[in-house]
């Protein structure tokens, strides 16, 4: 019997739920799928230069396991890249460390449902067009 995944701690969603590659058609091939806890991964070791022990650390996961959540990222990353594909970032096994939120008309990030204020690309507002992204 498999032993059930442990969920990997993402201090924060992404800014933006994928990518697209400029200058080729986006229906000719199926995008990427780049899991939260690979985002993640990246974020701590490319963007904030952690090395991988400390990266772990705040992930709350093995060396080892950063590793190889890490590797595939870059796998993913790089075929997105060669082959011209769109990358969408969703899911995983993650646990944000707050409550984060969606608007499904702006895409704008929420923390918390009592942080939202109604931007100038809102026109209206209630709990339905939030997506919980504690729950993807």
């Amino acid at each position: 019997m498999v032993r059930p995944l442990k969920n990997r701690t993402v201090s924060g969603p992404p800014k933006m739920v994928g990518f697209k590659p400029y200058g080729i058609y986006l229906n000719a091939k199926k995008p990427l799928r780049l899991k939260f806890e690979e985002y993640e991964s990246i974020n701590l070791v490319l963007h904030k230069n952690l090395s991988q022990e400390d990266a772990a650390a705040e992930m709350r996961v093995s060396r080892p396991t950063l590793t190889r959540i890490y590797n595939k990222a870059l796998k993913i990353i790089a075929k997105a890249l060669v082959e011209g594909r769109t990358i969408e970032i969703e899911g995983g096994n993650y646990q944000l460390d707050d409550d984060w939120y969606r608007c499904k008309k702006c895409f704008k990030l929420i923390q918390g449902i009592e942080s939202h204020i109604k931007c100038e690309n809102c026109t209206s507002y209630n709990e339905s067009e939030l997506i919980n992204l504690n729950r993807l």
